[in-house]
């Protein structure tokens, strides 16, 4: 049973780890930043494989009732601003940036916990808190790579987390599965994006961007690493999903912190990123915090 579980936490940190180094490749070295198209085509991926997979018997999908997909329509919304903004994101962030602003949004969940649910909150995790804020709030000012539109994306994409993750934890028990949750998601998602490509205009610059990569030969590569990045999608929300279904919360807590810190390491060595020991600080700092909420998620507190 340990050896399964640590198989399961391995697959989920490489298809966490080849996700972010995917997604950061074609958005910074391709530069295809056309996020309606782009995450549009994802989620049409992801929809197929989770399909297939139902098909097959391989996941589960129950019907849901038209007030369960109304009641969900929210989280949907959010999920498609937390996946655009995000692409714009990283496309103009170094990883390690990106994800220590992305996990900012623990404290919004931890302030709405205490806040209005009148939750219990450890010394730790209020250390935890103050910690990732701190990064958080140091990092524009230290980074010398800065780029205002990044954070203005990265912002944009914390608060879609926290208020999403926030409407997931107050859902009814036994009504949506995470399954049914990310399927109704891939739903919304390619029909909102598909309309949003075409009054943005998206598609015309991507026909030029395409026939601008033929002209080098190098369409081949941009197609296959899009496609290839649904995959990872895919399979990152499906191992996240098996994580959580085997594991306690302070046990999946740990193996997603693992996850970052291999990812944002390796980010280091593949993608140019100007290194300052505060900068550096400031990565530290929010590692830290991360490390605690871990540790509070381990102790139940």
């Amino acid at each position: 049973m340990c050896m399964g579980r640590c198989l399961v936490g391995l697959t989920f940190c490489t298809c966490y780890l080849a996700f972010y180094l995917t997604n950061k490749y074609v958005l910074s070295v391709l530069k295809f930043t056309y996020p309606t198209l782009f995450q549009g085509w994802q989620t049409l991926i992801g929809g197929l494989l989770l399909h297939v997979s139902w098909k097959l018997g391989w996941a589960e999908i129950s019907s849901s009732s038209r007030s369960d997909v109304l009641t969900w329509l929210p989280a949907s919304v959010l999920f498609v601003g937390m996946i655009y903004a995000g692409s714009r994101a990283l496309s103009k962030l170094a990883i390690p940036v990106f994800l220590t602003l992305h996990n900012v949004a623990e404290v919004i969940i931890c302030g709405h916990q205490k806040c209005f649910q009148k939750e219990k909150t450890s010394p730790a995790k209020i250390c935890s808190v103050l910690f990732l804020l701190a990064a958080a709030g140091c990092l524009p000012f230290n980074d010398s790579q800065y780029d205002p539109d990044g954070y203005f994306w990265a912002v944009i994409h914390l608060f879609c987390v926290g208020a999403y993750k926030i409407l997931q934890k107050s859902q009814k028990p036994n009504t949506l599965s995470d399954i049914d949750q990310q399927y109704l998601n891939y739903i919304f998602s390619v029909v909102l994006l598909a309309f949003a490509s075409h009054p943005t205009g998206k598609h015309h610059f991507v026909c030029l961007f395409y026939i601008a990569y033929s002209m080098q030969c190098a369409l081949t590569p941009v197609i296959t690493l899009r496609n290839i990045f649904g995959f990872f999608g895919f399979f990152l929300m499906f191992s996240t999903v098996k994580l959580k279904s085997l594991m306690a919360p302070g046990q999946c807590a740990a193996w997603i912190f693992f996850a970052k810190v291999i990812t944002a390491g390796l980010s280091i060595l593949l993608f140019d990123m100007i290194l300052t020991s505060a900068t550096v600080g400031c990565l530290l700092l929010g590692g830290l915090g991360e490390a605690l909420l871990v540790f509070s998620e381990r102790k139940g507190v």
